[in-house]
């Protein structure tokens, strides 16, 4: 197993209201020092959830928000923070109905996720959410979410898609898909 490398020194060196960009000083192993920035959370950090929601065997529930970092609408599951003392799978279920209008009899936590390693901290916890009905809560949401399926069968077809780029929701979907199709309730 490899050594990490010994921090020597750190310092917050940016701040925003989300966000805080910290660098890093560090001597690797073979002596190369290098400094590295990274972007962490400010807060408490509790988390973040994205949600695959299953309507039925099939389809999983897609929504449509405006996403600042693109500047665009883009298509991706529901997701959002965890909130103080509340677990994954409760903020899954929050999320799910804020964002989609649907709550869920089953919830399972499949894995965590992060979206760039080597410059940001942050992770999310991917869950499946089944058996789903019909409930809306309202959020913080500034305007209402589009909510939209795909098809497990078309994911490649929806890696093409110019409205949906979020790779990790990609990666959650066929994580969610290989699993359904290994406990056999879904057939490719």
């Amino acid at each position: 197993m490899r050594q990490k490398p010994t921090i020597l020194a750190r310092e917050i060196v940016a701040t925003s209201r989300l966000f805080c960009v910290e660098e890093l000083k560090l001597r690797f192993s073979n002596g190369a020092e290098r400094t590295y920035e990274r972007l962490v959370g400010k807060g408490a950090g509790y988390g973040a959830v994205m949600i695959v929601a299953m309507i039925d065997s099939d389809h999983a529930v897609l929504v449509e928000e405006y996403c600042g970092g693109t500047d665009e609408y883009e298509l991706s599951l529901p997701k959002g923070l965890v909130e103080p003392g509340e677990d994954v799978l409760a903020a899954a279920e929050r999320e799910l109905k804020e964002e989609a209008g649907y709550g869920a009899r089953q919830l399972e936590h499949l894995t965590e996720l992060s979206l760039s390693p080597g410059y940001m901290s942050q992770k999310i916890q991917v869950v499946l959410a089944t058996d789903l009905y019909e409930e809306r809560l309202e959020g913080d949401e500034p305007e209402p979410m589009g909510v939209d399926k795909i098809n497990l069968r078309e994911l490649s077809g929806l890696a093409q898609n110019p409205r949906f780029t979020e790779g990790r929701a990609l990666a959650a979907l066929y994580l969610a898909r290989d699993l359904l199709t290994q406990r056999g309730v879904f057939l490719p």
